[in-house]
């Protein structure tokens, strides 16, 4: 199998989220990370990851006469490079995409299933936005969101940190418009203006100062406060 076809399956990327952060997991603590899937079809998952390279052996022991081992990613093929994505038929899309979904649904019904889930206090999102953009505001935003999220791909686990699931998305819905009298300074425009305040993407800390922004011209309406170290953060998309 290729990386591709590797990935493209709910619990082999399960299995692949479950050892971010440099985890070192074997195959019975992968079972206990995502119970809802039996354990001879976790072992089989973990089997061909191992075998394409994807996992990798990072320590043995025997454990009652057999031989346990721990697995970490291999991180040069636990991703889909450029080529591969640049050679993906439409059914290649669908069926990748229809795996991140399926994965969504179930890891997000495992957590409602957690006598401690809430919503509200682990701020849970899944809002939904349609957006107006130029290639370059797209390119833009993309690259803000790679430069915030990137550098948190490291973070290893901690006793303060909780793993959460991010998973941008984005895809044109609606081809550019062709009557150029459809804009929002356009007579009889459906567009309402959007109040300025709304045009600002920034961070700031408990005192008030301002960490990041993005240009009007170029800014979403997307509003993101956070608050300082041990406080509850708020988020407004």
């Amino acid at each position: 199998m290729d990386t591709l076809e590797l990935l493209a399956h709910p619990v082999r990327l399960r299995i692949v989220h479950a050892l971010r952060g440099e985890r070192e997991l074997t195959t019975g603590q992968l079972c206990a990370r995502i119970p809802d899937t039996s354990k001879a079809m976790v072992y089989r998952h973990v089997d061909l990851l191992a075998a394409g390279g994807v996992l990798e052996v990072a320590g043995e022991r025997r454990v009652r006469g057999a031989v346990e081992r721990r697995y970490r990613l291999s991180h040069d093929r636990a991703v889909v490079d450029a080529d591969v994505l640049a050679a993906m038929t439409p059914d290649d899309h669908r069926r990748a995409f229809a795996t991140a979904m399926a994965v969504l649904v179930t890891e997000f019904n495992s957590y409602l299933d957690r006598e401690d889930a809430d919503p509200v206090v682990d701020l849970v999102g899944y809002r939904q936005h349609a957006v107006w953009l130029t290639s370059g505001e797209l390119e833009e935003m993309i690259s803000e969101f790679r430069r915030v999220i990137l550098p948190l791909l490291t973070n290893q686990p901690t006793p303060e940190r909780t793993q959460h699931l991010l998973s941008p998305i984005f895809f044109p819905v609606e081809q550019p418009p062709t009557d150029s009298a459809s804009g929002p300074d356009r007579p009889g425009s459906s567009t309402r203006s959007l109040p300025e305040e709304a045009l600002e993407v920034n961070a700031q800390g408990e005192d008030g100062t301002e960490m990041g922004s993005a240009p009007p011209s170029t800014a979403v309406p997307v509003k993101l406060k956070v608050r300082g170290p041990g406080a509850r953060r708020r988020w407004s998309w």
